[in-house]
């Protein structure tokens, strides 16, 4: 198998050994291990690294890094990227004073893209979606969960998920799949909200866990959406399934979200922007991932997730772009992570670590991605000529990654 060698590389973060492949919590999102004046030589896997002073001599093609910085790629444990349309008027409509509950409440939000959707062709889609995941790649982002939910019937949620696998097909990147039917409760069933339930756990659940179309169930379990006994309802039947739960929990309110996700054993609760001491103290007693995401703070403006006050309560969290056309219609990380480093109080290191090892624990993917580990997928970036980490914070709307790695293999050249 050929064999790559880059060497002169001026530093590389994110340096794991197999034996230290661990989540971080607490005091621990603050420690990153780091390497200078290195190198690393990998075929489709990481085969070694180290100081330049025992670097190999040979292998297949040899580059010179010319001391930019090394990382791993971004995990991008939520996103939404397989949409039809933009949603310019409703941001129009938020910079008039309209909220967001109140535009969604006339048929705006989720309804408005789901009718977009519904009249899409398949192929569009994949066309539409392909692009912004070459764009998020660009970025430094090397694997991605990508949910379902604008859809909301059963053909339309099937195309959705058709889509995300013909991207797992076509692409280097790691993908994630995951099912949200019950993202809204479609303008027909306004009603009759029982029925389309019906529709989720008797008629989608069952088909796409029979074809393998999803990871996961996903419910938006907040103010206006689903309840806590509507969202446990569709979890246990996802469970019976074998598919795994991950929760839409406390965007809007302090709706309960996090403890029936936490019952479920979800694998993240992700939004959290309204929680309080409690379900910190519910998410502590767990083995759920809370994962905020700090574009749809910026972008609605909202309050942010207390991440802070979760990390020094001993939490680890992950961080994720939410790329959607409503709330968060952009996948770059680096931006994201300046964010919630100006936004959240969070150190460069707590924001790296939440979006590379603790990211990819929250896609179940930590023994393969999130950091440079001998033996997992050869996923990284070579910045340009930047300082340090710090500086890819500091300097932010700038596109400081040049050159990315998926499987071994060069993405943007």
């Amino acid at each position: 198998m050929r064999t790559t060698l880059i060497k002169n590389i001026k530093s590389i973060y994110g340096v794991t050994t197999n034996a230290d492949n661990s989540f971080k919590k607490g005091d621990q999102m603050k420690n990153v291990g780091i390497i200078h004046d290195a190198y690393i030589l990998f075929d489709t896997k990481i085969l070694e690294f180290g100081q330049m002073t025992d670097c190999p001599e040979r292998a297949d093609l040899v580059l010179d890094a010319q001391n930019t910085i090394l990382m791993p790629t971004w995990c991008d444990s939520h996103s939404h990227i397989v949409f039809a349309g933009s949603r310019e008027n409703e941001f129009v409509l938020r910079l008039q004073g309209k909220t967001y509950e109140e535009i969604a409440r006339a048929g705006g939000g989720i309804l408005n893209s789901a009718e977009k959707l519904q009249k899409a062709d398949p192929d569009d889609l994949y066309r539409d979606a392909y692009s912004r995941l070459k764009e998020v790649i660009s970025l430094g982002t090397g694997a991605i969960e990508i949910k379902s939910g604008y859809g909301l019937t059963f053909e339309s949620e099937i195309n959705m998920l058709t889509v995300i696998r013909r991207l797992k097909e076509t692409t280097d990147a790691e993908i994630k799949a995951t099912f949200l039917g019950a993202h809204a409760i479609p303008t027909q069933y306004k009603s009759d909200r029982k029925a389309y339930i019906r529709i989720i756990t008797e008629k989608m659940l069952p088909y796409i866990a029979e074809n393998q179309l999803a990871d996961y169930c996903d419910v938006f379990c907040d103010e206006g959406f689903y309840t806590v006994d509507e969202t446990d309802h569709i979890l246990e039947k996802a469970a019976s399934l074998g598919l795994k739960a991950k929760i839409h929990a406390n965007e809007l309110a302090n709706s309960g979200g996090v403890q029936v996700g936490v019952k479920h054993h979800a694998v993240s609760v992700d939004h959290l922007e309204r929680i309080g001491q409690e379900e910190i103290e519910c998410l502590k007693n767990s083995d759920t991932i809370p994962t905020a995401l700090p574009n749809v703070s910026f972008f609605l403006d909202i309050p942010y997730a207390p991440c802070r006050q979760m990390i020094d309560s001993g939490l680890g969290i992950a961080l994720a772009t939410d790329y959607n056309p409503g709330s968060s219609p952009s996948g770059n990380m680096t931006l994201m992570m300046s964010i919630a480093c100006h936004k959240m109080k969070l150190s460069p290191e707590e924001v790296f670590n939440a979006t590379t090892i603790n990211g990819a624990y929250a896609m179940e993917i930590q023994n393969s991605h999130g950091s440079i580990t001998v033996g997992k997928s050869a996923n990284f970036f070579l910045t340009d000529q930047i300082p340090n980490l710090a500086y890819m914070f500091y300097h932010f709307g700038t596109n400081h990654v040049q050159r990315v790695w998926l499987n071994g293999r060069l993405q943007n050249e």
